[in-house]
C-alpha cells in the first residue's frame, strides 16, 4: 500500500486518514473469531472495565495469537507508516479495545503521544496509530472522535487521570477541548467492519461510552520509528514493548493463507515483561 500525494497532504492537514472497508469480510472474520478466546483468558494483558467484567483493552495479542500476529505484520497497516516516517518501524503497542455493548466505558480526551512521552520517554511524536474496525462503527456504539488539525499544536498540557476509568491516561482539560473544537471542529469516522484509520500520535481524540446493544471492538497498532524508540521502561513490557526490531511484513493475503509466525508468549507472559525496569537497553 502506497499513499498518494493527495493523501499525504490530507494527513498533514487533518492528522488522520480514513479507509472504509479496507479489509474484507473474510479477513475480518479471521480476527473476530479469535477475540472471544483472547478476552476469556485471565492473562495480565486483559484490562477489564472498572465496574464490570468486560474487557476494556487487551494488550500484545500479536505475541500469543496467530491471527493477530499476522495482522501485526500486515503491509496494509505497516507500509504507509514507513512511507511517512522514511524509515523502519517497530511495534510500540498492540491493543484490542473492547468497547462492549452496554458496558464499554469512555476514553477521555487525550493525545497518545502525551502518555508515550510522559511514561515511556519517547523522544519525539514519530509514532502512529493504525486502527481496524472489527465491528461496524456507528454514532450509537462509541465511535472515536477527533479534533482535526490538533496534531499541529504539538504536545498539549495534560493531567494524569488515575481514577475515571480502569486504565490511567494523561488527559486534556475541558476548557482546552472547548478551544480546540472551536478552532478545528470534531469528526467521528464511521463505517463497516474492516475500515481502517491512520492517525497522528498528537491528534486529540476521545470516545464516549457504548450504551447501545452493539459491540465496537477495534484493533490498534502503535508503530514507532526505530530511531525514536522509548528510553524508559516504567510500564510493563506488554503495554510498552521493549523490542525495537523492525517489523518484517508478510504478504498482503497473510490473513487468509498460511503464513508462519512466532508466538513467543504462547505459554504465558514472560516474568520480566510484567515488571518495570530502571532503563531501556
Amino acid at each position: 500500500m502506497v499513499l498518494t500525494a493527495q493523501q499525504i497532504e490530507q494527513f498533514d492537514r487533518d492528522g488522520y486518514l480514513f479507509f472504509p472497508g479496507h479489509f474484507s469480510t473474510a479477513e475480518v472474520a479471521k480476527l473476530t473469531d479469535e477475540v472471544p478466546r483472547i478476552y476469556e483468558q485471565r492473562r495480565p494483558e486483559n484490562i477489564r472495565e472498572k465496574d464490570s467484567n468486560a474487557v476494556r483493552t487487551n494488550f500484545a495479542a500479536h505475541m500469543y495469537s496467530e491471527p493477530f500476529a499476522r495482522l501485526g505484520r500486515h503491509p496494509r497497516m505497516v507500509s504507509p507508516v514507513r512511507q511517512l516516517f522514511g524509515e523502519e518501524v517497530y511495534m510500540h503497542q498492540f491493543k484490542i479495545n473492547g468497547k462492549s455493548a452496554f458496558d464499554g466505558d469512555i476514553w477521555q480526551w487525550h493525545q497518545d503521544y502525551g502518555t508515550w512521552y510522559n511514561d515511556d520517554q519517547m523522544p519525539e511524536p514519530r509514532a502512529m496509530n493504525i486502527a481496524i474496525f472489527l465491528d461496524e462503527v456507528t454514532e450509537f456504539n462509541g465511535p472515536l472522535m477527533f479534533i482535526p488539525g490538533s496534531h499541529k499544536l504539538g504536545v498539549i498540557d495534560a493531567g494524569h487521570d488515575l481514577t475515571t476509568t480502569s486504565y490511567p491516561l494523561w488527559t486534556i482539560d475541558n476548557d482546552t477541548i472547548r478551544k480546540l473544537v472551536a478552532r478545528g471542529g470534531m469528526v467521528a469516522p464511521k463505517g463497516p467492519a474492516g475500515s481502517m484509520i491512520m492517525f497522528h500520535s498528537c491528534l486529540v481524540h476521545a470516545s464516549g461510552s457504548n450504551l447501545s446493544p452493539f459491540n465496537r471492538v477495534s484493533v490498534y497498532l502503535s508503530l514507532c520509528a526505530v530511531s525514536n524508540h522509548i528510553r524508559r521502561f516504567k510500564r510493563p513490557g506488554y503495554i510498552a514493548h521493549r523490542d525495537f526490531a523492525p517489523i518484517r511484513c508478510l504478504a498482503d493475503d497473510c490473513l487468509l493463507t498460511e503464513a508462519p509466525v512466532d508466538l513467543p508468549w504462547g505459554k504465558g507472559t514472560p516474568a520480566d515483561e510484567l515488571q518495570p525496569m530502571l532503563s531501556a537497553a
